[in-house]
């Protein structure tokens, strides 16, 4: 079976353009999530997929993969959609390029139902959120699941609501997704939905669809890079973690 990561990186961005070159301890944040997914043994190839000259060439020095796709792409998910036509596979796995703390065991587990399970077509992960700030951030979408662990909605608001007071835990959606080749094209040839544009969050169109999406815990979340704020938590972290290596 072959299994094929497609890292989406576009230069323009509402909240933070640019950012797929932002500097990280002397390279640039595509290089680190392209280190983290190359730590992924079952994966046969490792690709950046761009519309922006800037990142190819940054790509390129680096010695990363990289493809060339269309500027017309509304979601990170449309232009995997074609580097997966370009360069097909049984498996292929969309890791966010503003994932650079992303760990090779959560993409793993993406992967997992879609070789044990032949009617998974599409998973996504998801990590209890400890900080509470995260459930009030916008910049943070929240997973609502069933308890056959299949998405049922994803907000930027905090959801669901908490009517009743208590405990109840929040879940967060780390950027990591997993296809069936034929359910990503079916996605890419489908209009953006109602609620994918009022959220601006693309995984919620396989839900408009009505294809089910298996969303899968992972322990720990990433820190996704949404904002110059995020880029200076992950920059702490990777030195803290540096210092840690060497003490």
């Amino acid at each position: 079976m072959k299994i094929h990561c497609v890292i989406p990186a576009r230069y323009k961005s509402s909240r933070f353009p640019g950012k797929p070159l932002a500097d990280i301890h002397g390279k640039p944040m595509i290089w680190w999530v392209c280190r983290q997914a190359r730590r992924v043994a079952e994966f046969d190839r490792v690709m950046v997929a761009t519309d922006d000259e800037r990142i190819r060439a940054a790509c390129a020095d680096l010695g990363l993969d990289v493809v060339m796709t269309s500027g017309a792409h509304p979601t990170g998910t449309d232009r995997v959609g074609e580097a997966a036509r370009q360069f097909p596979a049984d498996v292929i796995v969309n890791v966010q390029g503003d994932e650079p703390l992303v760990e090779p065991e959560a993409i793993r587990t993406a992967i997992r139902p879609l070789l044990e399970e032949p009617e998974v077509r599409v998973t996504n992960l998801m990590s209890r959120i400890a900080v509470q700030a995260d459930v009030l951030s916008a910049t943070v979408p929240k997973v609502v699941a069933s308890h056959r662990g299949l998405a049922v909605y994803l907000s930027r608001w905090p959801v669901p609501y908490p009517k009743n007071p208590g405990e109840r835990p929040y879940f967060k959606q780390v950027c990591v997704y997993a296809f069936r080749p034929e359910a990503l094209q079916a996605y890419c040839a489908h209009p953006r939905t109602p609620a994918e544009l009022a959220e601006d969050i693309e995984i919620l169109r396989f839900i408009e669809m009505g294809v089910p999406v298996r969303m899968l815990e992972v322990p720990e979340a990433a820190v996704a890079v949404d904002t110059p704020g995020d880029l200076e938590r992950v920059r702490g972290l990777l030195a803290a973690r540096a210092g840690e290596a060497h003490g």
